[in-house]
């Protein structure tokens, strides 16, 4: 491993503790064998039919990913509306506020009950799809975005990776797609790429500080078969922080 040149360098890392709703960015953090400490520990429901959220499907969830999450402790969840403070969930007045920024009724809901606080006793969801345990993205891959689609803003918070690598463009392509089955080392941390990641209508949806923009997934669509970085598996769990070196194993 020594020998290898380094691909570049992380340069953010990403943990989401509720999904759907704004991630946390951290400094260092610790890689499990199930993913980042702390990410998607946590949904958001209709109360009405217990729907789990879609931004990429319906419209009414559009507004979620403007609502900001953070964990206290790796473990005690807290959401903050926009404008509003930062609220205790799950919780009476977290469901309250997000229940009138929405404009119906709407829970916050652990994933399972391993997820739950000690002394919460109610209702608990499910996740919505089977995650990979690492979503891994490079500069490159953004900056090929960027050269394609140069009036949109190839923002990394539109695709909800946690690990962001920088590392130089590569004229014409998206480097980590042609990356699959590969190993990786990121500091102590090795990993496996094992699929592209592929995009849904949750690329497209506005947040703080750009707009709403069908043309990002038009072109990753026409250029890269729908996909922006990889999934990645945990073959040594293990902390990392920004600035640790990436390389091939």
């Amino acid at each position: 491993m020594a020998g290898e040149a380094a691909l570049g360098s992380v340069s953010q890392l990403w943990r989401y503790p509720a999904s759907s709703l704004a991630g946390e960015r951290q400094d260092a953090i610790l890689v499990g064998p199930a993913g980042m400490a702390g990410d998607r520990m946590f949904g958001l429901v209709d109360t009405s039919d217990n729907e789990i959220a879609r931004p990429d499907r319906e419209a009414k969830w559009h507004k979620v990913p403007r609502i900001r999450t953070r964990l206290a402790n790796d473990r005690d969840l807290e959401i903050a509306i926009p404008g509003g403070d930062w609220l205790s969930a799950p919780g009476a007045e977290c469901d309250r506020a997000l229940s009138t920024y929405l404009g119906f009724a709407a829970s916050i809901r652990p994933f399972g009950r391993e997820n739950a606080p000690p002394a919460y006793a109610g209702p608990v969801t499910a996740a919505r799809y089977a995650k990979a345990p690492i979503h891994l993205l490079t500069t490159a891959s953004l900056a090929r975005l960027k050269a394609l689609h140069p009036e949109g803003a190839a923002d990394p918070r539109r695709f909800r990776p946690n690990i962001i690598v920088d590392m130089a463009a590569v004229e014409g392509s998206f480097p980590e797609t042609e990356w699959i089955g590969r190993k990786l080392a990121i500091g102590d941390l090795l990993l496996t790429i094992s699929e592209p990641c592929r995009r849904c209508g949750f690329t497209i949806i506005s947040q703080d500080g750009f707009d709403h923009d069908p043309g990002i997934l038009r072109n990753l669509v026409r250029h890269n078969a729908h996909n922006l970085g990889v999934y990645c598996t945990v073959d040594r769990p293990a902390g990392i922080k920004v600035g640790d070196a990436m390389r091939f194993l």
